[in-house]
């Protein structure tokens, strides 16, 4: 180990000489005045380092089972879901711009305004009974809608690369002729978007189609914004609960914590509704929020909502779970800060953390649960 960080070492060396005399004095399962499960973690965790590094320390076997004991007995009854392994972190190089949670100086929570995405009817440009409205392509989405009828499609084609994701996603717009909010979440690049209509079976013929540019001018933009898969608005009944739950939050890891912990604990699985759900669904929030049940989607699209509206980064997901290839949903949220949102798991800073709602409530089948690694992400929302 390295000789650079001498006073690191022996406050670890102290903080690890008080954990084991405190093991002597203080049976398993009480209270203890000092220390709490993540001190029993961080201590495991920080002497496998420490012997990894060439460390002369090692502490021996029966501490260090009784420091996962002593964590495990802190962990009772604390009200956290069953230890699942539902987040995975993935490294990106970039960080949110100005649009994200601040900490005020006091070091609470504070969230910005909702930003909204809506059809702006005085930018809106008309082409064969298609309304478009793409005055918000730097802001990550464009907005549509049509008085043609029958079933009609919105086709949006990313001429960017996508490194081997789908570049063309298709969305069935509203027949009642209200505007639908298409995200542009493949980031910088041309997009080719087709509003198409239903001639006979699988078939469609274009009724307008154009090529746009887009340059965001955030990368978050795309997903820090209500859309047709993730509708809600600051008047929602969704973000009003968000709010709530995030008042007097300590930071932004707490803020994701209390969201999260609501979502798998008040959201039952729906396995009627499962069972019966055909294509082209779309999740209501407020929906699920009231009911208090959905599908896989239902929780990703609610949580995306509720962490959405406090200025979180949110991706709803959708892909494949091993080992029986389930189609599934879940999130990826961006956080500058690190934490524990369970104590089970630790959201890195500047990275996408994978979220899964849906297994961490228990209701959908936990054999699904693994480390990440059997999760293949498909589409981005």
């Amino acid at each position: 180990m390295s000789t650079e960080k001498p006073l690191a070492f022996m406050k670890f060396r102290q903080f690890a000489l008080d954990f084991f005399s405190f093991l002597h004095y203080c049976p398993l399962g009480q209270s203890p005045p000092l220390f709490t499960s993540r001190d029993c973690i961080f201590i495991i965790r920080l002497n496998d380092f420490l012997q990894k590094e060439g460390c002369r320390l090692k502490l021996p076997k029966p501490f260090r089972l009784a420091a996962a004991a002593l964590a495990l007995a802190l962990c009772a009854g604390c009200g956290s879901p069953t230890p699942s392994r539902q987040i995975e972190s993935i490294a990106q190089t970039s960080a949110p711009g100005a649009s994200s949670p601040q900490v005020s100086e006091s070091g609470g929570f504070t969230p910005p305004e909702p930003l909204t995405a809506s059809f702006d009817e005085a930018a809106a440009q008309t082409d064969n009974g298609v309304f478009w409205d793409t005055s918000h392509l730097s802001q990550g989405y464009a907005a549509v809608r049509t008085d043609q009828t029958g079933k009609i499609k919105f086709l949006l084609t990313y001429q960017g690369d996508t490194g081997g994701a789908p570049n063309q996603y298709s969305y069935l717009l509203p027949s009642d002729g209200s505007p639908a909010v298409i995200p542009l979440q493949l980031g910088d690049g041309d997009y080719e978007l087709a509003v198409c209509q239903n001639i006979s079976g699988n078939k469609y013929s274009y009724l307008s189609r154009q090529t746009v540019s887009v340059a965001l001018e955030d990368e978050f933009a795309p997903f820090l914004r209500p859309s047709i898969y993730i509708p809600y608005s600051p008047d929602s009944a969704c973000v009003a609960k968000a709010s709530e739950l995030t008042a007097g939050a300590a930071d932004t890891v707490d803020a994701v914590g209390r969201i999260y912990d609501y979502v798998v604990k008040n959201i039952a699985y729906d396995t009627p509704k499962a069972e019966s759900i055909g294509t082209d669904y779309y999740p209501d929030p407020d929906e699920t929020l009231a009911t208090g049940k959905g599908i896989c989607v239902d929780y990703a699209a609610l949580a995306a909502a509720m962490l959405r509206s406090q200025g979180i980064p949110t991706k709803l997901i959708t892909g494949y779970v091993a080992p029986d290839d389930l189609y599934h949903a879940w999130n990826m949220i961006w956080l500058e800060e690190t934490g524990w949102i369970t104590v089970e798991f630790e959201v890195k800073p500047g990275v996408w953390n994978r979220v899964d709602t849906t297994f961490a409530a228990g209701g959908a089948g936990s054999k699904y649960i693994g480390d990440g690694s059997n999760y293949t992400d498909f589409r981005t929302y």
